[in-house]
């Protein structure tokens, strides 16, 4: 990809990006402030509400020296609302920049107030990372003291320095539950404007949650994909939404990545339940969707989520999805997504090439000859499933 097509910093106003739309084989340019015209009144729209913590901390250990960075990647032994809410210490799997600036032992110490101290102590190395206990003083919730302590966890590949805007705009209007190390970027375009637009519309909002690792930047690096380790993340789904996709009849659209791997997931999970399956082993594993029984009907296995969580009195499923979604996925619950750009060799690309087939290629080649900006802050794609990547629910 060429640097100058990568999106260094957001546009002024979040729903001027470009929205190239592909429907039946045609591409058409459009303005992402069109977004509402081109979805049915009758379709369903899905959002991932996760918001993106501060999670990168610099501790300075003595004056003059480079300090040490603490990037927070997931919580131990808690999910992570949980271990967002929490006062006073969490354990958190971490990276350290600087690790061997850092004595085993010593305990780093970043003074946010006249009265509250945040402090890291390490407990073990984890491969490439570190298991850190993090304790504080004062009457704050740990994603409170993200907030005071941290900085905004920038993808890589913008290359740069973090500036104020960023806090704001690194994060969707509808964010709010804490947990994400990365924003969920589809959804970056979209305002309270276009929403209501949408909804005077007469189109269905619902909201899930996936809180977005780390793992979203590792790149594919093996000959053969199924080499790959794909990263396991969080997801939170409430009875609300399972109620929803099953009494919907119309279209349904996910903006964003991750909330199509939650929504593809959640039918997994049912096709698990049906299989035999339950609690703690209801979470879904990179390749489980391929190898599970493939003729279980959307309704019924939906159907078989939602007694579950009724027989387990639960609100809200909270569990891990470790799905990967590649070229010859049939997708289960989507018609349709809302994207960014991506980069090669990534995870997301093998997802838009088992949506589109082959025609990622020339959407790809499109937006590289007509100036559309690429990653996290570039411009927007909304992609109309073929029918012969799907598996129709009905």
């Amino acid at each position: 990809m060429p640097e100058a097509r990568i999106a260094k910093h957001p546009l002024a106003q979040r729903d001027t990006a470009k929205l190239l739309y592909f429907k039946e084989g045609q591409i058409l340019d459009l303005n992402f402030k069109n977004a509402p015209e081109v979805l049915p009144a009758d379709a369903l729209l899905v959002f991932n509400n996760t918001r993106v913590v501060q999670a990168r901390i610099l501790f300075e250990k003595t004056l003059g020296a480079k300090p040490i960075e603490v990037f927070c990647l997931e919580p131990v032994g808690q999910d992570v609302q949980t271990a967002m809410a929490a006062n006073h210490e969490v354990n958190f799997v971490c990276l350290v920049g600087n690790a061997k600036r850092w004595p085993d032992g010593l305990t780093l110490a970043k003074k946010l107030n006249e009265t509250t101290t945040l402090s890291a102590q390490k407990l073990n190395r984890r491969d490439d990372s570190f298991t850190l206990r993090l304790f504080w003083d004062g009457d704050f919730s740990f994603a409170e003291i993200l907030e005071m302590a941290g900085k905004v966890p920038l993808p890589p590949y913008l290359n740069r320095e973090i500036d104020e805007n960023d806090r704001e705009r690194y994060q969707t209007v509808y964010a709010r539950h804490d947990g994400s190390v990365a924003a969920p970027t589809a959804g970056l375009h979209f305002t309270p404007e276009a929403i209501e637009e949408l909804t005077q519309k007469g189109v269905t909002i619902a909201e899930t949650t996936l809180h977005v690792g780390a793992g979203t930047f590792k790149p594919v690096s093996t000959t053969h994909i199924h080499n790959h380790q794909m990263h396991a993340e969080e997801v939170h789904v409430q009875r609300g939404l399972v109620q929803k996709l099953i009494a919907h009849h119309g279209p349904i659209y996910a903006v964003g990545t991750t909330s199509t791997r939650t929504l593809e997931s959640l039918y997994w999970m049912g096709v698990k339940i049906i299989s035999g399956a339950t609690q703690p082993h209801l979470v879904l594993n990179q390749w489980e969707a391929y190898n599970l029984p493939q003729h279980i009907p959307y309704s019924e296995a939906l159907r078989a989520l939602l007694n579950f969580m009724d027989e387990k009195e639960l609100a809200t499923l909270v569990t891990h999805t470790s799905l990967i979604i590649g070229p010859g996925y049939k997708f289960r619950v989507l018609d349709a997504l809302f994207t960014n750009f991506h980069q090669p060799g990534s995870t997301l690309i093998l997802l838009v090439a088992a949506a589109l087939g082959s025609a990622w290629e020339v959407v790809y080649n499109h937006a590289l000859a007509n100036n559309y900006r690429f990653l996290s802050y570039g411009d927007s794609n909304l992609y109309i499933i073929p029918e012969g990547h799907k598996v129709p629910r009905n």
